[in-house]
């Protein structure tokens, strides 16, 4: 069973519900505990988690819950999860702070993909899980919203820097999602004859003096421009010192950064952009991949006519000196890249994103880079002309002059890697793979 990361999470937008509410621990974790549990296997309707994670992971079950709590029962608090591996996927921490006179439970619920809110019945399911967890564990605020849209919202300090944020907390309705629920302090705040009266699809008071507000029948359609309307005409409602149309603008930009773009990458260094999309958070993907579009990277200038003559006088030796830098670099990341092994295209490409990703120029000292890492990537690079395009290594005394002769032309890998390895902008401009394709062009 693969228990899902927060990368996982990430890889495409999703349901994200989070609260802090307060619980008595004088009536013992389990006694506190089983009603959230209720409400969850009640209400869950095709999201439920499967698994209980805790120092080992097992099959969902309340014994198993409690063993779980019992596991990472500490003087500090409880922190457990509860996954779902399969589609939808889901991941619920469940974290009940120290156990003194303000003990506080906080829950954080994460349910990908966001399109399994389409459905009214399912979204029925969330609002009454909602619903009873604010009832049981009173919270000054709760909100289910796209976690796409709230990244571009700012959430969770709405412009505020954290120690603001965190004095403050939710003082004021900085944000309307699509599900909210105001404690009584911040009903009052409002009025709470004004809260009762906004304009939406659900406005309900709670047992407790707070107020479940709910935008629209489904979650899903949050960015459609009638629940954008919709979004506006109730935060303006809230919030009558907010203008209509600077909100509505403002909610139809996010709208707009959300489209989905296809992907048009230039098509030597595609196998490399195709992967970094999903880096970047899902708020912030789609224009990466239109900046992505754009990128053209520069022609590959590391390439002589003819050959420089070999000047060497034990070639043998430089060879195997270019070997062992070769097998450093394998035997350095074949456990991360195990492709790295196989001498391929691909596995070029894999190292080209390794970097990227691990911001290898910018992490590391340029000593280490310039006189280890870009020598060996360098002989690496060699070696996969050599092996996969039929080259042959022309060797000279100073290692950047070293060429590999593929076709009519001949190529020179040290200083290839030396410029991929500048900054992380460099790998992109000096792939090796986009340098492998280049030389592949020539082969005949």
């Amino acid at each position: 069973m693969k228990v899902l990361t927060l990368r996982d999470l990430s890889r495409v937008d999703g349901l994200h519900f989070s609260f802090a509410g307060a619980y008595d621990p004088r009536n013992g974790l389990k006694r506190e505990v089983a009603p959230f549990l209720d409400a969850l296997e009640e209400s869950a309707n095709g999201w439920m988690p499967t698994f209980v994670k805790s120092s080992r992971t097992r099959k969902y079950s309340r014994d198993a819950v409690w063993r779980a709590m019992e596991e990472r029962r500490t003087e500090y608090g409880t922190i457990i999860g509860l996954v779902r591996s399969e589609n939808p996927s889901v991941s619920l921490v469940l974290n009940l702070g120290p156990e003194d006179e303000q003990a506080m439970l906080w829950v954080s619920i994460s349910v990908q993909p966001l399109s399994v809110f389409a459905d009214v019945e399912t979204c029925r399911g969330f609002v009454a899980a909602a619903r009873a967890w604010t009832s049981l564990y009173p919270s000054d605020y709760a909100a289910a919203h796209s976690l796409a849209d709230l990244s571009l919202a700012g959430a969770p300090s709405f412009g505020r820097d954290d120690a603001t944020r965190r004095r403050d907390g939710f003082d004021k309705i900085y944000e309307l999602c699509w599900l909210n629920v105001f404690g009584p302090k911040l009903v009052e705040s409002v009025g709470r004859e004004r809260m009762l009266s906004t304009p939406a699809h659900l406005v309900e008071e709670l047992p407790n003096g707070a107020v479940l507000l709910v935008l629209r029948p489904t979650a899903a359609d949050f960015d459609s421009d009638e629940a954008r309307v919709a979004q506006a005409r109730a935060h303006v409602h809230l919030r009558p010192d907010l203008d209509f149309d600077t909100v509505l603008r403002t909610l139809r930009e996010r709208s707009a950064a959300l489209v989905p773009v296809e992907p048009r990458f230039h098509p030597d260094v595609a196998p490399l952009l195709n992967r970094l999309p999903d880096e970047f958070g899902i708020s912030e993907r789609q224009q990466k991949i239109a900046e992505l579009n754009a990128f053209r990277p520069p022609e590959p200038e590391e390439w002589l006519p003819a050959a420089l003559p070999s000047d060497v006088e034990n070639p043998e030796r430089v060879l195997t000196s270019y070997g062992d830098l070769s097998e450093g670099l394998v035997a350095a990341l074949h456990t991360k890249l195990p492709s790295i092994m196989d001498e391929t295209p691909e596995s070029l490409t894999d190292l080209d994103f390794y970097f990227w990703r691990e911001n290898f120029p910018e992490r590391y000292t340029r000593e280490l880079i310039d006189s280890h890492t870009a020598p060996a990537l360098g002989a690496y690079l060699g070696d996969v002309l050599v092996r996969r395009l039929g080259g042959t290594w022309v060797l000279r005394k100073k290692r950047e002059e070293s060429q590999v002769r593929v076709g009519k032309r001949v190529w020179l890998p040290f200083l290839r890697a030396r410029r991929h390895m500048q900054s992380r902008q460099s790998l992109l401009d000096y792939s090796l793979t986009q340098f492998f394709r280049e030389a592949e062009r020539y082969r005949g």
